[in-house]
């Protein structure tokens, strides 16, 4: 199996991952998964493709994120394993991420500031008199 290389973006992060057959390694920026990310509920969802599709152990990833902070790096980073696992084997593993989303880039972004405001929708004080 060659490498197998997509992208996943959520909020301002930004992932790009390397995926070959392996003993599933996960280096994100040249550091272990477990040193990059110390929660375990965002090494959760890192692994949730690899959980649904029952391939937990089979492929080594190696990561490079950039941008957003650390639960958004981690949902950049599910969308990216999910898009290669598609690549992989596109009928068996497909439906199986369709149906828990993780196939689906979320749109939310934070909203701008707007002038005249101190924040995107918060108002200064009003005084009628």
């Amino acid at each position: 199996m060659e490498v197998i290389n997509t992208i996943g973006r959520r909020k301002a992060a930004i992932a790009r991952i390397y995926m070959k057959e392996g003993n599933g390694r996960i280096l994100i920026n040249k550091r272990e998964l477990e040193d990059y990310f110390p929660l375990s509920t965002l090494r959760y969802i890192v692994n949730q493709p690899f959980e649904t599709t029952q391939t937990a152990g089979m492929y080594d990833v190696n990561i490079n994120l950039v941008g957003g902070g650390f639960k958004g790096q981690a949902e950049a980073v599910r969308l990216a394993i999910a898009r290669a696992l598609c690549e992989v084997n596109k009928e068996e593993y497909r439906p199986m991420l369709k149906v828990k989303g993780f196939l689906h880039r979320d749109p939310r972004v934070v909203e701008r500031k707007k002038p005249g405001r101190p924040k995107a929708r918060k108002r200064f004080q009003f005084s009628k008199r």
